[in-house]
């Protein structure tokens, strides 16, 4: 199983370490989507920016 994670609000304003996070997820600007796999890190990256995006299963 894997993640659908869409970007739907917008990086400005927002900490560095959420920031970085979305970075690192490979989301830049809203609108932006990427499939992540199942494991504890991604989830714990959901989990830090759970207010800036959406997430379905692919």
């Amino acid at each position: 199983m894997a993640y659908k994670i869409t970007l739907v609000k917008s990086l400005i304003g927002y900490k560095k370490d959420q920031i970085a996070t979305a970075n690192s997820l490979g989301l830049k600007k809203p609108g932006d989507v990427t499939v992540q796999p199942d494991n504890a890190q991604t989830k714990g990256k959901i989990n830090k920016i759970i207010h800036l995006i959406e997430v379905t299963e692919a």
